[in-house]
């Protein structure tokens, strides 16, 4: 049930891109972090009374006072979410729609490889690259905050949170590979595999600005990730998470199976 030159060959085929999105990740870290100190919060806090609706929509909140706190507010309502989502819809659709698309998956079939054995390989290698990027971005968090600013950091409440951002994440790398497992057209597969994700997050967007457009959040699962709510010990605040994890194992189970029983011509 897995085909291990397959997964080798996508695994090398996705770190190109795991390297590029991993450097920009890095660039913004190293910023955010270097940025924490009480006149370079004030500025920003200026910039927030400015533009108070534009800093909500991605999360960026005033008056942050520990180290986490001012990383969640400038790094997980826009960084963190949408350079992993980027991967997961081009790795996604790359993994089972091309295939299917350009006529290649045919010669897998005839060459006597499974579906079962397929499809698996695929979803592995896809959950595998979500986790290295997360993981990446963890170990640099942690090693960097600490050079920066010893003893400032909550590595338990990071570590959390970071757990939180994976589950969302391999439900969205799991909504990608859904619909690339459902569609034979790569036009399909990525209008749908991206454009839900990116339906969702601007729904979110509208949340967090507030108001009226604040009911957007019952629309979208990134309410679901609630990253104060995970670093300040709140009862749903890691468990909402679990959801996601969830939804992504019942999604995952869906597009092999849809996989398996679909008709592609060979």
């Amino acid at each position: 049930m897995f085909n291990r030159t397959l997964f080798l060959y996508e695994l090398k085929r996705s770190i190109k891109l795991l390297l590029i999105l991993g450097a920009v990740m890095t660039m913004y870290i190293v910023i955010i972090i270097n940025m924490y100190d009480p006149q370079m919060m004030k500025t920003l806090d200026s910039f927030s009374k400015m533009m108070p609706d534009l800093m909500a929509s991605v999360g960026m909140n005033t008056g942050t006072h520990t180290l986490l706190e001012f990383m969640v507010s400038y790094l997980y309502g826009f960084i963190l979410l949408l350079f992993p989502m980027l991967f997961s819809i081009l790795r996604a659709n790359n993994l089972i729609a091309k295939y299917t698309d350009n006529g290649t998956m045919a010669l897998l079939l005839t060459g006597g490889h499974k579906r079962k054995t397929i499809v698996i390989t695929q979803l592995a290698v896809l959950l595998l690259a979500v986790s290295l990027l997360i993981g990446y971005t963890t170990v640099l968090e942690l090693i960097y905050a600490r050079y920066q600013f010893p003893h400032s950091l909550d590595t338990m409440a990071l570590l959390k949170l970071n757990l939180g951002l994976l589950f969302l994440h391999y439900f969205i790398a799991s909504i990608c590979f859904f619909f690339s497992c459902i569609f034979q057209d790569t036009k399909y597969s990525l209008g749908f595999g991206a454009g839900i994700p990116i339906f969702m997050y601007v729904l979110q967007m509208l949340a967090n600005v507030g108001g009226k457009a604040e009911d957007a959040k019952y629309f979208t699962f990134f309410t679901l990730f609630d990253a104060n709510g995970i670093i300040t010990d709140k009862a749903y605040g890691l468990s909402s998470s679990f959801l996601l994890l969830a939804g992504a194992i019942i999604l995952c189970v869906l597009s092999c199976i849809i996989f398996v029983k679909k008709d592609i011509y060979v």
